[in-house]
């Protein structure tokens, strides 16, 4: 017997599909952290992203308003645990406007050392587990090798890889010790060529490039309209940088120094384009490729800032400030500062009711804001397409939690 081929033209096909809840999480390795996200599926389309947070709160804020300003450093380590100098400078700036209290220039100078050195390792973070949630492992290994150059800098600074406590109100905990300056400058120029080959490797691979270049697109306008901040708000063509743009308090830390604000145009040219990889023709400007790409130029920038910031500290002597006293009273009054952190716009408020523990302590965090808009940029984009918006964003769950 033989089978006659049947015209497909002659067959109906009736499809049907059902809607299904999705959970991507909590503990899955392209949330980055523990974040549960619940799809809304019609096929391989999500139709809605519902984040649900909280599973890594330890209620920080809470306990900001029971130990005194000094003894609650320890805790904004564990916001964002990828840079947490940066978060102990925020809460410095802020205690220490409350105060009305300054701090010695090379204090300054080595607060500027450390967010920057503390901006590079966060960027990198994002850089290699982003290339890990599409597919590419040599990237992550390539992050990591530089990052541990880093931490081994803040080791022999502090003592500590992960959770420094270093930056205090008053200054900082100690001066730089002999031949860390050496150190970090042998490290700048090992880490040079790298750039270019996390270039290789991730910027011009085709391959990443289909999986995030008009990928996630968050306008100007649905960024600001979320309180979106950082290179999630740049990428989107907003040129904004609290290091240019914030409150002189924080601002006068970056004065004197040269670097560029990393923002594409609306038209996707970069300032100084021509020493970047070129756009490529599927990036729209505020897709996920552009947020990586921001911040894979920023790396260049605090570069720019840390060598200026070595040659300075090289002209300077005297102290690096003193740690204010333990129970040291606040006045009566409110204070509250951003700093440009890594990941975006870090806030912290302090209250002062006369006494040594703060009436209020509050945190505001940039990458809350961010996870909020997830749904909006997930909406209609495929399954698959789910970690490259996510992995975009960088966000940290500590700082979202607290």
């Amino acid at each position: 017997m033989v089978l006659q081929p049947v015209d497909p033209a002659l067959v109906e096909f009736d499809v049907l599909t059902d809607e299904m809840l999705v959970n991507m999480g909590p503990q899955h390795p392209s949330t980055h952290g523990v974040l549960r996200l619940v799809l809304r599926t019609d096929g391989e389309i999500v139709s809605e992203v519902r984040p649900h947070v909280g599973y890594l709160h330890r209620c920080a804020e809470k306990i900001g308003e029971n130990v005194s300003p000094r003894q609650w450093i320890p805790y904004t380590d564990r916001m964002d645990y990828l840079a947490g100098m940066n978060m102990n400078l925020g809460w410095a700036l802020t205690v220490e406007k409350l105060l009305g209290q300054d701090v010695s220039e090379k204090a300054s100078t080595i607060r500027v050392l450390m967010a920057e050195l503390g901006r590079i390792a966060s960027h990198l973070v994002a850089a290699g587990t982003y290339g890990l949630d599409l597919g590419s492992f040599t990237p992550f290994m390539y992050c990591f090798r530089e990052r541990e150059k880093i931490l081994d800098l803040y080791e022999w600074v502090c003592g500590a890889r992960l959770t420094y406590s270093y930056i205090t109100v008053g200054g900082v905990m100690a001066d730089l010790p002999p031949g860390w300056l050496e150190k970090c400058e042998q490290f700048l120029d090992e880490f040079e060529p790298v750039i270019a080959e996390l270039h290789a490797v991730l910027t011009n691979n085709a391959i990443f490039i289909r999986r995030c270049a008009g990928i996630g697109v968050l306008t100007a306008a649905m960024a600001l309209d979320y309180g979106c901040t950082g290179p999630v708000l740049r990428a989107s063509a907003v040129d904004w940088d609290l290091r240019r743009d914030g409150e002189s308090r924080y601002t006068d830390l970056y004065k004197d120094y040269q670097y560029d604000v990393i923002a594409p145009t609306a038209e996707g040219r970069y300032p100084h384009g021509e020493n970047y990889p070129p756009v490529p023709a599927e990036a729209v400007v505020g897709d996920s490729w552009h947020r990586f790409f921001v911040r894979m130029l920023e790396v260049v920038q605090s570069m720019r800032i840390l060598r200026q910031a070595i040659a300075r500290y090289r002209l300077l002597s005297g102290p690096v400030g003193e740690p204010v006293k333990l129970l040291q009273k606040l006045p009566v009054g409110e204070a509250y500062l951003e700093t440009e952190a890594p990941k975006g716009q870090m806030g912290f408020m302090v209250i002062g009711n006369g006494t040594a523990i703060p009436w209020r302590a509050r945190a505001r965090s940039s990458c809350y804001c961010h996870l909020s808009v997830l749904p909006e940029l997930c909406r209609g984009s495929m399954v698959a397409d789910v970690p490259a918006v996510v992995g975009s964003l960088d966000i940290v769950l500590g700082e979202v939690d607290r």
